[in-house]
């Protein structure tokens, strides 16, 4: 994969840049920006991994969003929940105290259709744009600038935001209105849950069959059972290892807002509440930050 060093980044005129959160996704995302040419200026919760980010990467530190933002032409977020998108945008000290009429919020969070419509609205009361535009690709896709966006928000705001996106994102898409971006990724995360449970049960019943599951994977995956979760987490799964990737916090995390969304709209969802209840077997394991694929792990251990 391209290293965030050797990365082609896409001809977009260098503007000031305020990047807030710098977790797993942001740090290396908000390195992105830096690299393309953006002069970008950071918040972090924890101010030594701000530190941390502008000796790697130069730019400048802030002690709060509110004045990461000031003078930024788009500010972008990539916290943890809807209360810290609230907190980093809406408060006191938030990014929307500052930012100029004109400017643009670009939320990379993974959060509800219903604080990206509120977002929305609380910027435009101020003139500033708004996108809602979750990311699906994990870590690894964050430090290759390989992630895949999905953005709900106005056609005029996305276009201005797009190319600036493309510093650490492969695909970059408006699916309409606020909020579809992150009803996208509702449907990305119902998606995964299926097939890493579908995947977690070939291995374990082929483990219990007694077959060679190394080679089965290399098999199938010539076929139609061919996925990503299979070329990438097939081969992990046999091997009990866990310790890369998305973590089971997480993704509980986002199968509530998916069946909190559901409960709201009327759509049957299943096989994904059972998921998140499995997901709930695996922390009561201990493994809440194990990867997703840990899945198996249940199985194997109700086959002990």
């Amino acid at each position: 994969m391209t290293s965030i060093a050797e990365k082609q980044y896409p001809d977009a005129t260098p503007l000031d840049v305020a990047f807030l959160g710098l977790g797993v996704m942001g740090y290396p995302m908000a390195g992105h920006l830096a690299r393309a040419g953006h002069r970008v200026t950071v918040y972090n919760r924890t101010e030594s991994k701000a530190q941390k980010w502008v000796q790697e990467f130069g730019g400048r530190a802030a002690p709060t969003p509110r004045d990461a933002a000031r003078g930024a032409h788009i500010v972008l977020a990539c916290v943890g929940n809807d209360d810290d998108l609230r907190s980093v945008v809406l408060g006191p000290e938030g990014a929307l105290q500052a930012m100029d009429q004109g400017s643009l919020f670009v939320d990379h969070t993974t959060a509800s259709a219903q604080v990206a419509r509120e977002l929305h609205q609380s910027a435009g009361e101020r003139c500033v744009g708004f996108i809602d535009a979750p990311v699906s690709g994990g870590q690894a896709g964050a430090q290759n600038g390989v992630l895949t966006v999905m953005c709900g928000g106005d056609p005029g705001d996305f276009a201005r935001a797009e190319a600036v996106l493309r510093a650490f994102a492969q695909a970059v898409t408006l699916l309409g209105g606020p909020g579809s971006g992150q009803l996208c990724k509702m449907v990305n995360q119902i998606c995964i849950a299926g097939l890493v449970q579908g995947l977690a049960e070939a291995i374990a019943f082929g483990q219990t069959a007694g077959l060679d599951m190394n080679e089965v994977v290399k098999v199938i995956g010539k076929g139609a059972a061919q996925s990503w979760q299979l070329d990438n987490r097939g081969t992990t799964m046999i091997e009990g290892r866990f310790d890369f990737g998305f973590a089971v916090d997480w993704m509980r995390k986002d199968l509530r807002l998916v069946l909190d969304e559901a409960g709201r709209n009327g759509a049957r969802l299943p096989v994904t509440a059972l998921v998140d209840q499995f997901y709930g077997d695996v922390q009561q394991m201990g493994g809440n930050r194990w990867d997703t694929s840990s899945l198996i792990a249940r199985l194997q251990q109700k086959a002990g």
